[in-house]
Parts: C-alpha cells; structure tokens; sequence
C-alpha cells in the first residue's frame, strides 16, 4: 500500500508503536541525513524502539568512491543521534548484493523481548477489513476482521473480547464486544496467538464496522481489563530543539493554549486542543477522539507546520479525565 506524503507521519508513528526493531533505509544517490530520515529516527528514539540496522541502498547508481563517502556521511549522523552507532550495510536490492549480508546480521541482531504471557491481553489495531467479496449471500457473510500486533498477553479462539473506545454512533461513542473465531498469521491459522508479528483477529462483528480500517486506533482486549478511555488528559510533554521533516532549520514553538494539535498513542491519531500549559511543561489536553490508554503511556506530539503535521515532541500521559459513554 502506498500513501501520499502528507499521511505519512501518522502511518509512521502508528508503524513504530508496533515495533520491536527497524530497518534505517538510506538511498546512496541523496545527501545525509534527509528530513525524512531524520524524521523517522527519531520516531524510533521517542517511540523507544533501540534495536535498528542501518541499510545504506542502491549502492549501484553511484561510483564506488561516492558509495564510500555517503556510508562514512551515514556512520558520522548516526554517531551524533544515538548512544551507539548501529551497523550499515550497503546493498543494492537490484542486484541482490549484500542482502544475504542483511539478513543475516538482522537474525543475530534482533531480539525479542522479554514478555509475560500472564498479563491481560492487548492488542492495537493498525488495520481493520471486510473480507467478503461484493455480492456475497448474507447467510454466508463473514464477520470483521482486526489487524495489529499483540503487545502483551495471549488471546485464543474463543475468547469474548471488549473494543475500546469502540464505534462513533449518533453523537458518542459505544464500546463494543464479540468473540474471537479465528486467528491468523500471514497463512497460519492458529489456536491462541501471544506477542510477535502482525495478527489477523476474526470476529462475530458486523464487516460494516470493519471495512476500510474503520476500526483502526481502538484496543482489543478481554472485558473489563482494558485501560480506562480518557476524553480529556494532563501530559508531561517533551519538545525537541528543531521541527524533523523539514529542509530548512526550523525551532520548535512550544503550543499555546487554544493550539490544535496532533497526537499519536498507540495506533490512534487524536486531535487535541490545549486547554492549559502549566509548570514543567504539562499541558491539560482536549481530545477530539477519545483514547483508550495507561497511565504513563507515551505519545507523540505533532503541530501544523508548513502545510502539514510535523513531529515536534512527545510526551507520557499523567492523569485525565475518563469518557463518559
């Protein structure tokens, strides 16, 4: 799937929360660092994700000296962003140079992390469809599907589960339940299905619900041990020195209060007005779209800058108000 420029900050900050690791990919025909890889790096810092490879492509556009030069460009950034510079690895996909290489510095590199499978499960979901083929017999409809990534517990077959916040209907929103009939991986069906991947969840739910990644933002887990839903939220909020994204040089201007801004937390996109800036920069927020979040949960934060939303700062949730359904 591909994505217009202009929605591709919210994809990444909803690609990153789901992480453990990433890939850095730096093409060898442009100057270092690009806005977007600054961008994208440090979404990977605020969102915490410490396990990246660097991928230094299409080293076959340029002579070997410039390829040179460009991978010493990449080590020299990298260098000044993180505590330790990752390995780069130069490779050209076109000719299958190195990728045996990348591949196998990913495998010894990346770890999973320690998880406890006895918590209450939850998942984020990223995507959300209607399988059914147009025309399909309503006594052969399927239910909704949820696609996201499990980040802790395990849920089986079987198991009644909550969405939260759940459907915008007729002026609020409602939380819905239904069961799991069905867990998927790529072409693997499975019994129960614990952190790791991406997870295909089928459900009793009406497709409607589902179709078009209508459900995406919401969190899955067993009724009654999802977090509380905030309609309005205090954060403690961290800016950066300089706005990501851009060319040029740009510092960051903290919000005022009446601001519209823009934040990520786990895989929702929530506008929010700032309503109060207090001591040590925690902001009152109004969310436009409630969240369903834990105390301490770390968000984004992103302001219109230059046409568009750009990656200002983060922060962790402190307290809120809880949405009333």
């Amino acid at each position: 799937m591909i994505f217009s420029h202009s929605y591709v900050s919210s994809w990444m900050m909803c690609g990153s929360t789901l992480m453990d690791a990433a890939l850095l990919v730096i093409a060898s025909n442009e100057p270092v660092p690009q806005p977007q890889t600054r961008e994208h790096l440090v979404a990977l810092k605020i969102m915490g994700v410490k396990q990246i490879i660097a991928v230094q492509t299409k080293i076959e556009l340029v002579p070997d000296e410039e390829a040179l030069k460009h991978y010493e460009a990449i080590v020299e950034y990298l260098s000044t962003e993180l505590e330790e510079v990752p390995p780069v690895i130069p490779v050209s996909a076109l000719h299958g140079v190195n990728l045996g290489h990348l591949i196998k510095e990913m495998v010894e590199r990346f770890k999973p992390p320690e998880r406890d499978p006895t918590l209450p499960p939850q998942m984020y979901v990223a995507r959300s469809f209607d399988v059914n083929r147009p025309g399909t017999r309503p006594d052969n409809l399927r239910g909704g599907v949820l696609g996201g990534t499990i980040i802790q517990g395990e849920f089986k077959v079987g198991d009644e589960i909550e969405i939260l916040p759940g459907i915008y209907h007729q002026g609020k929103y409602h939380p819905l339940t239904t069961e799991i009939i069905s867990l998927r991986s790529e072409n693997i069906d499975l019994e129960y299905a614990r952190p790791g991947g991406l997870i295909g969840v089928g459900t009793k739910l009406d497709p409607a619900l589902t179709k078009a990644d209508y459900m995406v933002g919401n969190v899955v887990g067993l009724p009654g041990e999802l977090p509380p839903v905030w309609e309005y939220i205090d954060a403690k909020c961290v800016f950066l020195e300089r706005v990501v994204g851009l060319k040029e040089e740009l510092s960051v201007r903290k919000p005022d209060v009446n601001t519209l801004i823009e934040l990520n937390v786990g895989t929702a996109t929530v506008p929010a007005i700032v309503e109060s800036k207090g001591p040590e920069d925690v902001y009152g927020l109004r969310l436009k779209i409630p969240i369903c979040a834990e105390i301490g949960q770390r968000m984004a934060v992103s302001m219109r800058i230059s046409g568009r939303w750009r990656l200002v700062g983060y922060g962790f949730i402190q307290r809120g108000r809880e949405y009333k359904y």
